[in-house]
């Protein structure tokens, strides 16, 4: 029972340091009860505690801000961050379950980088391109989902619709095809386009459904595992059925 118990109070004391939101200074007992659905006796005593652990600070009127101990901790995940580790595992994956190549793309300029790829070994006829490949930056499946998130004003209302593209004809690698689903950050900002690439002749539109939920998974799974916003995936895949 302490063991549930203890578990039940970092998850409320979690929720009270995320009520605070993007703009937020300070916020009252009410509001910080009312955020996080716990009675104001609860947040009253897990915000003291907060507040010896420097998570929280509370001013002369009583109302709540987040404390400095956050921001030490956010500097020192940011000084350990390295962006393969949460990248790579998802590529493995997803290439192992699709047999295709998996990659992140990433927009430097007018070109797009392949920034991290898992080339797949269970077909002769593969998918190969060396990292920091680039390519403009608007072209192909993942470039696609490039423009249409870092130029919304300019198209690509579907893609951001629909969270995924596919380039099938008109590739810059003839007889290949491409799917890409884009990946957000922490901060709720595009970070890049995953993407999965093979011989045009595996992308049928038989199979262009399934490799499509795949890459949405994967870049979902990446999302969630940056702290991004994963809502509109779940909208996305049940497009797809």
């Amino acid at each position: 029972m302490s063991h549930r118990d203890g578990v039940a109070a970092v998850d409320r004391a979690i929720a009270i340091v995320e009520a605070f939101q993007d703009g937020d200074t300070a916020l009252s007992l009410g509001e910080l009860a009312r955020r996080t659905g716990l009675i104001k006796s609860t947040v009253l005593r897990l915000a003291a505690s907060l507040e010896r652990a420097g998570c929280l600070q509370r001013s002369d009127a009583g109302s709540y801000r987040l404390g400095p101990t956050l921001f030490r901790l956010g500097a020192r995940y940011q000084a350990s961050f390295n962006l393969g580790d949460h990248v790579m595992p998802v590529l493995e994956r997803l290439s192992a379950a699709t047999g295709e190549s998996a990659s992140l793309y990433v927009r430097e300029g007018d070109v797009r980088v392949c920034l991290h790829r898992v080339h797949s070994m269970r077909h002769q006829l593969l998918h190969f391109l060396r990292v920091g490949t680039q390519f403009p930056f608007d072209t192909g499946a993942s470039g696609k989902v490039i423009a249409a998130f870092t130029q919304p004003g300019e198209g690509g209302i579907d893609t951001r619709e629909r969270l995924v593209a596919r380039s099938v004809a008109d590739r810059t690698i003839v007889q290949t095809a491409a799917v890409s689903a884009p990946v957000f950050d922490a901060a709720d900002a595009f970070l890049g386009a995953l993407s999965l690439a093979g011989p045009s002749m595996r992308f049928t539109e038989a199979a262009l459904p399934r490799l499509e939920r795949a890459v949405l998974e994967a870049a979902r799974d990446v999302t969630t595992s940056l702290g991004g916003p994963v809502e509109g995936y779940a909208a996305a895949l049940e497009r797809l059925g």
